[in-house]
């Protein structure tokens, strides 16, 4: 299997994929940043608008395991090409939308578009670089989720003010084309490696057998997953709505306070993984380490919910930026423990598609949670979730490294 001889081929290869990665998110998380915007604007219910978030992230989930199986296949460059072509005609087709169910229909093939991006990434990743540098890569490539949720935030206040929440869309179809043409010019090296790596697994008598997913332990993985995703993305999603109803706060500027997410999600990647790699080389102990941290967030936010504005902005983003480093390290480096069943893209997709279970859940749920219970029930509902997730962790780590080992000696 051939793999990049330096580590100028490695950070090419990185970057590719973080921008990639960057403009996935800029046109799948523009509807969430905007949904109070359009509510307003469009004089519709956070319940129906939520419709679209909540179907497509069952759309995404679903086609995060569709993507897996195909990109053990087919070409994982065509398949990321066809997801952004997808995407960046479903983003420009929003604004076209008269109603929140013709929003949701066109939003949900979007979903399943960009399900066809990570997968085949992360193949090509296990393909071309060794373990070490997929390792330490795998972190930057994930900012691209911070880079463009980042953008976004801070785009679509600008775009909202000078024009109107239809504007970002259009913005985040031409990021799409633009993508699509230097992806096909830009990966082109890489592919060509990946093949053969491709043709040395096809003819690997080793298969994934989905009943590897079925034992209690990794039950109880994908459980801690669906956790992780009803926190990021559910709070993230309805954090500016949050803000704007709790604070009295205009859209603008409480979809404006969203960046500091994202940043912290950043700090959270590297943290997440340093202490994976250097102290505690167990990623569900991590994992449960990280939730407790998210608990803890959550507990303070709801006891500190109404006095200032900047705390809860704060403490929401520490919250979902934990989430950010337990989905990094059960669905970016988890996936390495499975090689000895093969199929690596098919393996990401599943573990992947979890967390979308929980977005989808979360994102329609914590709508209707706090429309009608209030958002001090609602943020009651995070801090047990987290601490759901951190028991799960905690009680399968001991048993997960004696069958799989640890970062610096996975059975495999």
């Amino acid at each position: 299997m051939e793999k990049p001889q330096n580590k100028r081929d490695v950070s090419v290869l990185t970057a590719i994929f973080m921008l990639t990665y960057t403009i996935s998110y800029i046109t799948r998380i523009n509807y969430g940043a905007v949904i109070s915007e359009i509510g307003s604007a469009e004089n519709i219910t956070k319940t129906l608008l939520s419709m679209a978030v909540t179907g497509s992230f069952i759309t995404y989930g679903t086609g995060q395991i569709v993507s897996g199986i195909c990109g053990d296949k087919f070409s994982p460059k065509l398949l990321v090409s066809l997801g952004l072509a997808v995407t960046t005609v479903m983003n420009f087709l929003i604004p076209f939308c008269t109603s929140p169910y013709l929003m949701c229909a066109v939003w949900c093939v979007n979903g399943f578009a960009q399900a066809f991006m990570w997968p085949p990434i992360v193949k090509i990743m296990s393909h071309t670089m060794t373990d070490s540098d997929y390792q330490t890569s795998i972190v930057k490539v994930l900012w691209g989720s911070s880079f463009g949720t980042i953008a976004v935030y801070l785009i679509s206040p600008l775009l909202i003010s000078v024009s109107s929440w239809k504007a970002v869309f259009f913005f985040s179809s031409a990021c799409g084309a633009v993508m699509l043409v230097l992806w096909n010019i830009l990966v082109l090296d890489a592919v060509r490696t990946s093949a053969k790596a491709e043709t040395a697994e096809a003819e690997s008598p080793a298969g994934l057998s989905f009943r590897v997913f079925m034992t209690p332990m990794i039950l109880s993985v994908l459980i801690a997953i669906v956790c992780q995703g009803m926190l990021r993305d559910g709070v993230t999603t309805w954090m500016p709505s949050y803000i704007a109803e709790t604070y009295n706060l205009s859209n603008s500027i409480s979809i404006l306070s969203g960046v500091l997410l994202p940043i912290f999600s950043l700090l959270c990647y590297s943290a997440a993984s340093t202490i994976y790699r250097k102290y505690l080389k167990n990623p569900l102990t991590c994992s449960a380490v990280i939730f407790l941290a998210g608990c803890v967030s959550s507990f303070l936010l709801y006891v500190l919910s109404g006095k200032s504005a900047v705390t809860s902005v704060f403490l929401s983003a520490v919250l979902t930026g934990c989430m950010h480093g337990v989905n990094m390290l059960l669905v970016c480096m988890l996936p390495a423990y499975f090689k000895r069943h093969g199929k690596v893209s098919t393996a990401a997709g599943v573990l992947n598609s979890f967390t979308y279970i929980g977005s989808a859940v979360s994102t329609y749920g914590f709508a209707s949670l706090s429309e009608n219970l209030g958002w001090s029930f609602t943020i009651v509902m995070w801090i047990g979730v987290a601490a759901l997730g951190c028991a799960l962790c905690l009680f399968w780590s001991k048993r997960f490294k004696k069958e799989y080992g640890d970062a610096d000696h996975i059975v495999g």
